[in-house]
């Protein structure tokens, strides 16, 4: 197994605080145990900047910090008990989601030819990571409350798609800017093919 670079370390540590910090903002709904947070932008900024591999290592890093009891998931919250609880499904689709990202955007960028297709590229990546959290952690939301699927849909996902699409727009516009600040840089991940 290679080693992470020093560089690589960085970038993930950087981007696990960034999760951490996005977190804490957190709008409880009355109808559900799911806050609208802005944790999805900074996942999906990971695994579209750093790549499957360090994207997945950042969020990772970020769910060991929460499991061990920092209070670094939505609300101030921390603990194991988070992770197994309603909730826990989306902080594991985190993880998942940027490994999914990454993976896309990796393999997708081989075709961006110009601003608007490698935007194109991140934004739909970004979707289909979305769609991954949301199978994650309403399977869990069922599972955990005993709800029904479509009970499960309209408390953990319905709710949330409005400003998840624009976290995500927001994301993908940030995302091509610090990819190519990196780029210029010399401090683009090395594992990361993304073309810039």
């Amino acid at each position: 197994m290679k080693i992470l670079t020093t560089k690589e370390l960085i970038l993930s540590a950087i981007f696990a605080a960034m999760t951490c910090v996005l977190a804490l903002i957190a709008i409880p709904l009355p109808f559900t145990p799911v806050p609208i947070t802005l944790h999805v932008m900074g996942v999906a900024m990971a695994g579209a900047t750093l790549g499957k591999k360090l994207g997945f290592i950042s969020q990772g890093v970020y769910m060991l910090l929460g499991a061990i009891g920092l209070p670094v998931f939505s609300g101030g919250r921390g603990g194991i008990g988070v992770i197994l609880g309603p909730t826990g499904g989306y902080i594991i689709g985190f993880v998942i989601g940027a490994f999914v990202i990454g993976f896309l955007v990796e393999n997708l960028s081989r075709y961006a030819n110009g601003k608007k297709s490698e935007f194109f590229i991140l934004f739909f990546s970004m979707i289909v990571g979305l769609a991954v959290i949301y199978i994650i952690g309403a399977l869990q939301l069922k599972a955990v409350l005993g709800l029904t699927t479509p009970q499960a849909i309209a408390s953990g996902v319905t709710p949330f798609i409005a400003s998840d699409f624009v976290k995500v727009s927001l994301g993908a516009f940030v995302a091509y800017y610090v990819r190519n600040g990196l780029k210029k840089s010399n401090l683009m991940p090395s594992n990361n093919k993304v073309a810039a």
